[in-house]
Formats: C-alpha cells, sequence, structure tokens
C-alpha cells in the first residue's frame, strides 16, 4: 500500500472501468480526485507495481467521507479493503474527523458487511443513486470516537 499520485491515474481509471462497469467514474473524475485538496488517496502495488486496488477520504472539518474504495476481484476476502479502510479511518483521525460518511450499494452485502464491522452504522437510504444502474445507496456513518 503506498500513497497515489497522478502518475497512477491511468492505472487507477482502468481499474475503475473495469470494476464498476456503467457506474464507474470518468477518467476525469478520477483525476480530479487525485488532485483535489482536503484527499487522501491510495493504492495497492504489487512488487512490478501493478495496480489491484484504491481507496480515497475526503476531510473538511470534522466530517470525512470515503469516496471510494476498490480491490481487484483476485485479491478479495484477504483482508486488503479492511486494510484500506483502516489506513483511510486514521487518516480522517489525524486531520481530525469527528464522524466519517460512506455510501455503499443497496446489493453490495460483502461491503456493506465489512463497514459494519468497522463500526459505521446505517443511517439512510439515496433512492437511485448509483446510475445509469438506479441502484440505491445506504448511507452509513462511523462516529471516531467509536472507533475501536
Amino acid at each position: 500500500m503506498r500513497d497515489a499520485t497522478l502518475a497512477d491515474l491511468d492505472e487507477i481509471a482502468r481499474l475503475e472501468a473495469a470494476l464498476f462497469g456503467d457506474d464507474a467514474w470518468s477518467r476525469e473524475m478520477v483525476r480530479e480526485e487525485l488532485a483535489g485538496e482536503h484527499r487522501r488517496y491510495l493504492v495497492l502495488a504489487d512488487a512490478d507495481g501493478a495496480l489491484h486496488g484504491y481507496a480515497g477520504v475526503l476531510v473538511l472539518g470534522s466530517d470525512g467521507d470515503i469516496q471510494t474504495i476498490a480491490v481487484a476481484p483476485e485479491l478479495r476476502g484477504a483482508g486488503y479493503g479492511r486494510a484500506l479502510m483502516d489506513e483511510l479511518l486514521d487518516e480522517a483521525g489525524r486531520r481530525g474527523a469527528a464522524q466519517v460518511f460512506l455510501e455503499v450499494r443497496a446489493d453490495n452485502p460483502v461491503a456493506r458487511g465489512l463497514y459494519g464491522s468497522l463500526g459505521f452504522a446505517e443511517i439512510g437510504v439515496r433512492a437511485n443513486y448509483y446510475q445509469p444502474s438506479g441502484v440505491d445507496a445506504i448511507v452509513m456513518l462511523l462516529q471516531m470516537k467509536e472507533r475501536q
């Protein structure tokens, strides 16, 4: 795991398209996230430098937001998603976040389970949030003081 840079843009955009299909962010959206203020992005890279995952957090004032997290299918279930989330939550804490939000697809029970195990609680639904698929987003919240 290492910090992402703009040099990772093409690989992250490729993974984004492969993993999220029609719901994927455009290359320009990925670029804006990597270059944006108040954000930290991480990548999972192998010894050859190939990327197999990425994640990012935005912290403004006392609020944090997990912008995205993605792990290639061949690495899922091995703890990489949890490792990315742990580092993003640590970063949010270092930046003074009192609470961290995220949205997760309603049809993704594995991710919902991971976030729940990290202390996130489901607090609402954003109907038809993911476009163009029209899948609802479950809004989740972690109060940082409750983080183990």
